[in-house]
């Protein structure tokens, strides 16, 4: 996939927020939105604190499909409380896939790259942040290029 779990949970390590609330997902979603439509990119956007959805966004060439994908990657960063990208290298790296060995139902969860944790440093994973649109190490790259962004400008 071109991403080793090291260097993944490198990124999650760096990429921590100092805090997080409605203002700071409204900024990090527009950002997104406005790289995705610079780039003309095909993306749903989603930002969420806990399970409470603070920012959503479907841009041109988009469907309800991707809807569906961001909260099924949304939910496997919820329970494992690593990217989704993460999460499905690792079942990898043990020789097998989520799809076979998570003993999840594959209607609801999703291990395919695109959604990360917000970290919150001193207190943990406290929301996500995702795309649905592009193959799902695309999506992945996405979020983490913004993320990185947004940190270095606030």
């Amino acid at each position: 996939m071109g991403h080793d779990l090291p260097e993944l949970l490198d990124q999650e390590r760096r990429l921590q927020l100092t805090s997080f609330d409605h203002d700071i997902a409204w900024e990090l979603g527009a950002q997104l939105v406005g790289a995705a439509r610079s780039a003309a990119l095909p993306l749903v956007i989603s930002v969420r604190r806990g399970r409470q959805r603070l920012f959503h966004a479907a841009l041109a060439g988009t469907s309800a499909d991707n809807d569906g994908w961001i909260e099924r990657k949304s939910r496997v960063v919820d329970r494992f409380g690593h990217s989704s990208l993460y999460v499905g290298e690792l079942f990898r790296s043990r020789g097998t896939t989520f799809e076979q060995s998570s003993d999840l139902d594959l209607r609801l969860y999703a291990a395919h790259g695109g959604v990360f944790p917000l970290i919150v440093t001193g207190v943990g994973p406290v929301g996500t942040v995702g795309v649905s649109g592009l193959p799902q190490v695309e999506d992945h790259e996405f979020v983490v290029q913004q993320l990185e962004l947004y940190l270095t400008t606030r």
